[in-house]
Parts: C-alpha cells; sequence; structure tokens
C-alpha cells in the first residue's frame, strides 16, 4: 500500500506526519521524501546512506561544422530551449524538458544529447526502515525527474509512505498519482483551509481516496471540520498545539519516540486508512 501526505500549503506539518507514520509502522515499511526542493525527512531519520547517485536530463548540444541554420530544432521546441541567432545556435538547458524533438528534426543530425546534472538522489536505512529522498540543484526548476526517481523506489506490494511537495502543482501530482490513500494535512485558519479546498480539488481529479489530519486542531476555528462533514472526508487525526510536540521537532526529534502514546496514535492513524483504502 502506497500512502502520500500532501498539504495546500506549506508549514502545515507534512512531514511530521510523514516521518512519524513511517517510524511508528516500521522495519516493514519504505519512506520516500519527494519534497525535492527542500527536504528535511532525513533530519528527523537521520539514516544511515548507502547509496548516492547524480539525476540528470538530456539537453540539446549542437554541432555548429554541422548545422546549416534551418531552424527547425528551434520551430518544433515548445519551451524557447534551442534559438537559432544570426549564424549561431544558443541552448537554454534551464528550459529543456528532454523531450528530444530538436534531435529528430535536425536534417544535418547536427544536434546531439549530453547530460545536465540537476540533483541528487540517496537511500539509506534506520533501524530497518528504508529511506529514500531527492535534492533539487539550487537553481534548478525541473523537479519532478528527480521526484520520478525517488517514487521509483515505491513498491506497491510494500507499505510505503511519500512525503509529497507542498501546494498543487505539477511536482506534487508527479508525487501522489498512482497512490493508493493521500493524506491531507491542514490547519484550522483561513489560509489553512483555502488551500485544503485546492488540495481536494486536486486529489479528486486524480480520483485517490483521501483524509484529512488537523494540525494544531485547538487553535483558530471549526470550518475546516465543517467543510469535511460537507464534503463526506473523513478526519483521520487531530493534532493538538503542545509545547511537548513543538520541542521535539525543534530539536529534530520524532513524536513517537519522545512520547510513546503518540505510536499508538499513529498506528491508529494507519490502520483508519486502510480502513478507507480497503487495502492492508
Amino acid at each position: 500500500m502506497i500512502i502520500s501526505i500532501a498539504s495546500g500549503k506549506g508549514g502545515t506539518g507534512k512531514t511530521t506526519i510523514a516521518t512519524n507514520l513511517a517510524v511508528a509502522l516500521a522495519p516493514e515499511v519504505k519512506l520516500l521524501d519527494c519534497d525535492v526542493e527542500e527536504p528535511n525527512g532525513h533530519i528527523f531519520i537521520q539514516p544511515r546512506i548507502t547509496h548516492t547517485e547524480e539525476v540528470g536530463l538530456k539537453v540539446p548540444q549542437v554541432d555548429l561544422s554541422k548545422c546549416t541554420l534551418c531552424g527547425r530544432c528551434q520551430e518544433i521546441c515548445q519551451f524557447k530551449a534551442i534559438v537559432v541567432v544570426g549564424k549561431s545556435v544558443l541552448t537554454f538547458p534551464e528550459l529543456c524538458h528532454s523531450c528530444g524533438g530538436c534531435i529528430e528534426v535536425c536534417p544535418e543530425d547536427a544536434v546531439t544529447e549530453v547530460d545536465r546534472a540537476m540533483g541528487v538522489f540517496e537511500r539509506g536505512t534506520r533501524d530497518g526502515l528504508q529511506f529514500a529522498y531527492g535534492h533539487l540543484y539550487v537553481g534548478q526548476v525541473m523537479a519532478v525527474p528527480l521526484i520520478e526517481r525517488v517514487r521509483a523506489e515505491g513498491e506497491s506490494d510494500t507499505r510505503t509512505i511519500i512525503d509529497a511537495p507542498p501546494g498543487t502543482s505539477c511536482p506534487v501530482i508527479s508525487s501522489v498519482k498512482g497512490t493508493d490513500f493521500v493524506i491531507l494535512v491542514t490547519e484550522p485558519t483561513p489560509f489553512g483551509l483555502n488551500d485544503l479546498k485546492l488540495a481536494v480539488g486536486m486529489v479528486k481529479i486524480l480520483n485517490i481516496p483521501h483524509g484529512i489530519v488537523i494540525n494544531r486542531s485547538d487553535l483558530g476555528d471549526d470550518k475546516v471540520k465543517e467543510y469535511a462533514h460537507q464534503e463526506g472526508i473523513p478526519i483521520l487525526m487531530e493534532i493538538p498545539f503542545s509545547r511537548q510536540i513543538a520541542e521535539a521537532y525543534s530539536r529534530g526529534k520524532l513524536l513517537v519516540e519522545e512520547v510513546p502514546d503518540w505510536k499508538e496514535k499513529f498506528m491508529q492513524l494507519y490502520e483508519r486508512i486502510v480502513d478507507y483504502a480497503g487495502k492492508s
């Protein structure tokens, strides 16, 4: 079973849920941190890294000795990653989506591919828990290929927890698509409710069963609960605003280890998800 944890906005406690749920289910679980622009699951898991690899994209390289400046490569590129300027051809690797179209249409075979590094992937373990994450290099904007590399570590026949990026953009969709259940983490504030609605719209389009975890549940108002009731979305867990929880988080400690009662609560969260998703 693959469970993804998402949120319409950052700072709701998504990684807290992902890491604590994974450790509560350990050792028979994988935790994949797909928030590649700002991964921090490893801070709490502290894995022993056993594998590191650089992840890259294929981008065009032009041999001007063969190029006739016909402009066909420029015409096919929808992202303006290759442009004919005067008697030269400029490439913009940061804009390239690695579709290979420019290579296919070049009549002179002047366009070839080279690798462009865009991030790093790492895999490790912690007391039997398997952990993997990606880290996008500064200045890179193509997060999806790195997310797909991290997602490749997931298996449908293994309990897998995915920590998705915040928001509802392409990186989030790449992280949660094909999963069995999505936990939407929110907080009881106007901003939290607004972004929760966007996230709910996303998972409904993807047709993935989902439920809500309310963090800092004793602050704010009841409008998130009212919305969940109206939409028929189960509230799976409520986490109160607590100094003890905040202190554990600030030290990079896991709630299920600092306060043992919470391990049982996260186990119950998993059992509720299994009931709603109809899988084990």
